[in-house]
């Protein structure tokens, strides 16, 4: 077992740990200048002020399920059963989402430059992240993306329908990472942990 190894006993642990330090870090960008992320994105004459958040929106959410949604109504799960996500929304909207299958090939030479091309692609279709701002009105919420895991994503702005049910938001993506070409649209499900 490497040093590195999560004791399966220790794992709930290990995630409960792992998520304290990300909302810390969270917490800690959005004190120190809530609206640096989207200035980064930013061009000479362009405005830090971005579209009304929502209090609905502000918070933290863990994700419920992340889909594809084809014309004939089948669905793919792009992430596989029970997927892992993280969406952090802070009062400005400014935001980062981490979505990764539950159960993740590791790379057997245990170094990132090492992949092979099987870990490479497996390592590119199971996760998703991106980060930048975020805005709604009672029906469409506006994503202005700074930088993403899929580059094609980077600068890109799009509207959204999305709904609240309780604790839940559920929105739409309309052209997703892959899947489009055959006409699919996303399904993303959230549940609010806390706001």
């Amino acid at each position: 077992m490497s040093e590195y190894a999560i004791h399966p006993s220790t794992e709930g642990v290990a995630m409960s740990v792992a998520k304290c330090v990300l909302v810390s870090c969270f917490i800690a960008s959005m004190a120190a200048s809530p609206v640096l992320v989207a200035q980064d994105a930013m061009k000479p004459g362009e405005s830090a002020d971005h579209g009304m958040v929502p209090k609905e929106l502000v918070g933290v959410w863990t994700l419920v399920r992340c889909d594809n949604v084809y014309p004939d109504g089948h669905r793919v799960e792009l992430y596989g059963p029970n997927p892992a996500g993280m969406w952090l929304i802070d009062a400005q909207g400014d935001y980062m989402m981490q979505i990764v299958r539950a159960k993740r090939m590791p790379f057997a030479a245990n170094d990132k430059s090492k992949g092979t091309p099987e870990e490479y692609r497996a390592a590119s279709m199971d996760s998703n992240a991106h980060y930048g701002h975020v805005s709604a009105d009672a029906n469409v919420m506006r994503s202005d993306i700074v930088h993403a895991s899929f580059p094609n994503w980077d600068g890109r702005s799009g509207d959204s329908s999305y709904t609240i049910d309780g604790d839940e938001l559920t929105y739409r993506v309309a052209k997703p990472s892959s899947g489009a070409a055959e006409g699919a649209h996303g399904e993303v499900v959230w549940r609010r942990v806390r706001s």
